[in-house]
């Protein structure tokens, strides 16, 4: 007996969990938002379906839970707790709020390359450490990518599709996966391995670059069929700007072939970081990136006419025991074949409904209509070999030939047998009779020579070169390059990282442009801006300053700013002429120029006016000198002497001389009226006109 999800709503599991409403219904069962009442902490509790009478199934995930609470990261979605209450089947695990990855897409794919970057890191952060442990996510999409309010990214669902496919081998043809991001090698059911998680991730790292899935398709079979026979297409056809290592990136994660993949969730990890630094650097294109992330494709004979694997084709499966989708060849051998399947209801707590009665997701069954958006969880059945088949209209058009045909197919098949022997001698002497060059990029040196001797090559270094991305002393490239052919016992040249190219910002203060030009193309770099001010210091043409300071190591083509000299600024020259000198002076000082004052002596012109300025109008520089002509007054004459004269005698010689007098009396006054000094004195030279001063006793 199935207890219906409502009706859950308010009991409590075990005495402990309070479930207070459902989050979300999915493929694999319903969350409900909890309260823990023994710690008093809010949860996530995921209520399975299968029910009592799934015993397997029960002890099944139990194992999984156990192993995945054993797996601690910040990345991670914690199971706290497992257990079965009455038939009701349960996993506690910690409350995430927030929205999904899928809600991302929805919102805003297609994303820049940079920020798809920044969301797929924390992803394979995680599943980094579940590889590290050796256990497997098999169902990686984006509604199993939760993201909090504060932007940190929690992976969920770790070991729910490899226990549920566990429940499922009894039926042949049955594996619980996620369609749009299953594996080919899981279609094919070849094993599982930490190289399926990759798949999956290069998967959803092209829905977020495009807003479109990798392969679409009517049917969950058909799109599974894609995934064995169709490359992933460059995300770059379908959105114009991605750089050439981008698509590199998504297509070594999505190789068809899993030996080409990469290896792991660390191993992806660290050729995303090398991407993500090529576009913070705004590379265009980076070649040696690109080429080294590029798949280096090595012809394989294949079995069967159409390329699958002929019947008798076995799976390999090395399974390292129980754990949370750790490493297995397969979940039980082949009974255990390969289905496809998707979202969890642990898919993030959203509000995407799927039908009441689940269990059926878990038994195969008709096919259910397949939708290319939200990924809900179904079963695919495949044929008895454990192979999609093709679609339906292509095995009817095989059926069609007739008779009168058989006769010409006979012939086309003898040709193709010899086409084949053929291309067989050909592959031998262009292909099979080489090695494939091991990839030495990016270790040190000397571990790089280690690795390629011990492979039985002999190792040679080439030339430097720098790099961005490569550290110093490690290598560049290798020739043969990664993967490309070598001869047993072959020679592979080394190219060894110079590191970043930098250099030291020359100083350019005092050149003239031209050669401040000269001087940055030395060090690579390029003028940018230039800008010209007035300068009372440089020469007109001459560089002031720049917007770098000297010595500071810089990339090549760095543009660097210059400010150039315009010479002194020009100052407008106002004419003073007629003012009194003290502040005509004062005013052609502040503005900046000398003053030179020159005195002469004038009758008209009052002394201390100005009578002539030079230049008296136009411009000129600061510096410059403004002379200025100031008349002095009247011209002085000799002052008569007239000590001991009779003032009436003395004022008349004064007065006749052209001179004003004013008497005054001695202190001691005798009455004779003699002149006892005078002021200016007899012989000096006064002005015409001013007063001389006379004392009498």
């Amino acid at each position: 007996m199935t207890t219906r999800d409502d009706d859950l709503v308010g009991r409590v599991l075990d005495g402990r969990y309070y479930l207070r409403k459902i989050l979300a219904r999915g493929g694999m069962g319903t969350v409900f938002l909890a309260t823990d009442t023994r710690l008093d902490r809010t949860v996530a509790v995921k209520v399975m379906q299968g029910g009592d009478a799934d015993i397997d199934f029960n002890e099944r995930l139990s194992a999984e839970a156990r192993a995945a609470a054993r797996l601690s990261h910040p990345n991670v979605v914690a199971v706290f707790d497992q257990g079965d209450d009455a038939g009701v089947l349960y996993l506690v695990m910690e409350y995430v709020p927030g929205h999904t990855l899928r809600d991302v897409i929805s919102r805003e794919a297609p994303l820049p390359p940079r920020r798809v970057l920044s969301l797929i890191d924390p992803l394979l952060v995680a599943l980094s450490a579940a590889h590290d442990a050796r256990i497997i996510h098999r169902d990686v999409k984006p509604e199993n990518v939760l993201i909090t309010p504060s932007g940190q990214l929690k992976v969920a669902d770790f070991g729910l599709a490899r226990a549920i496919t566990s429940t499922s081998q009894a039926t042949t043809g049955v594996l619980i996966g996620s369609v749009s991001y299953l594996a080919p090698e899981l279609v094919l059911n070849e094993g599982a391995d930490a190289r399926c998680d990759v798949y999956a991730v290069g998967a959803v790292m092209f829905e977020l670059l495009t807003g479109q899935k990798p392969h679409t398709g009517e049917t969950p079979i058909q799109v599974a069929y894609q995934h064995v026979h169709a490359d992933v297409p460059a995300p770059s056809t379908l959105v114009a700007g991605i750089p050439p290592y981008v698509d590199a990136l998504v297509a070594r994660a999505t190789a068809r072939d899993r030996d080409q993949r990469s290896a792991d969730a660390r191993v992806l990890l660290h050729q995303l970081r090398r991407v993500r630094s090529a576009l913070e650097a705004e590379l265009v294109d980076d070649v040696e990136l690109t080429q080294d992330l590029q798949l280096h494709r090595v012809a394989a004979a294949m079995a069967g006419s159409d390329g699958w694997p002929g019947p008798d084709t076995a799976p390999g499966a090395d399974d390292w025991s129980t754990g949370v989708g750790e490493w297995s060849g397969g979940d039980g051998g082949p009974a255990a074949a390969t289905a496809v399947a998707a979202a969890s209801a642990s898919s993030v707590y959203g509000d995407t409904a799927t039908p009441e009665d689940s269990t059926a997701l878990y038994r195969p069954g008709p096919p259910e209509a397949y939708d290319s958006g939200y990924e809900a969880t179904r079963a695919v059945t495949r044929d008895a070999a454990g192979i999609p088949a093709p679609p339906l209209a292509h095995t009817r058009a095989a059926t069609r030939y007739d008779d009168k045909h058989r006769r010409g197919r006979r012939m086309l098949v003898t040709v193709l047998v010899l086409a084949l022997l053929a291309a067989g001698l050909g592959w031998w002497f262009g292909v099979a009779r080489y090695d494939s060059a091991p990839d030495l990029l990016g270790m040190p040196v000397a571990q790089a020579r280690a690795e390629g001797q011990r492979a039985g090559y002999t190792v040679d270094d080439g030339d430097e070169a720098f790099s961005e991305t490569v550290p110093r002393g490690s290598v560049v490239s290798t020739d043969p390059g990664p993967g490309d052919r070598i001869l047993p016992e072959g020679t592979m040249t080394l190219t060894v990282s110079k590191g970043r190219e930098r250099y030291a910002a020359p100083d350019v203060e005092g050149m003239s442009e031209e050669e401040a030009e000269a001087a940055l193309a030395e060090v690579k770099a390029v003028v940018g801006e230039v800008e010209r001010k007035y300068s009372d210091t440089v020469d007109s043409g001459d560089v002031i300053s720049t917007s770098l300071p000297v010595g500071r190591m810089i990339r090549p083509d760095t543009e660097v700013d210059l400010v150039v000299s315009k010479g002194r600024k020009p100052v407008t020259v106002k004419d003073y002429t007629g003012k009194p000198v003290d502040g005509a002076q004062a005013k052609l000082e502040k503005a900046g120029f000398e003053v030179d004052v020159e005195r002469v002596y004038d009758d008209k012109v009052p002394r201390d006016q100005i009578m002539a300025q030079d230049p008296a109008s136009g411009t000129a520089y600061k510096g410059d000198t403004v002379t200025l002509t100031v008349s002095d007054g009247r011209e002085p004459i000799e002052v008569p002497g007239v000590i001991g004269k009779n003032v009436d005698d003395a004022r008349a010689i004064l007065e006749a001389a052209g001179f004003k007098v004013e008497v005054e009396k001695e202190r001691i006054h005798f009455g004779s009226n003699l002149v006892s000094r005078q002021s200016p004195g007899g012989g000096d030279e006064a002005p015409p006109g001013s007063t001389i001063l006379l004392r009498i006793v």
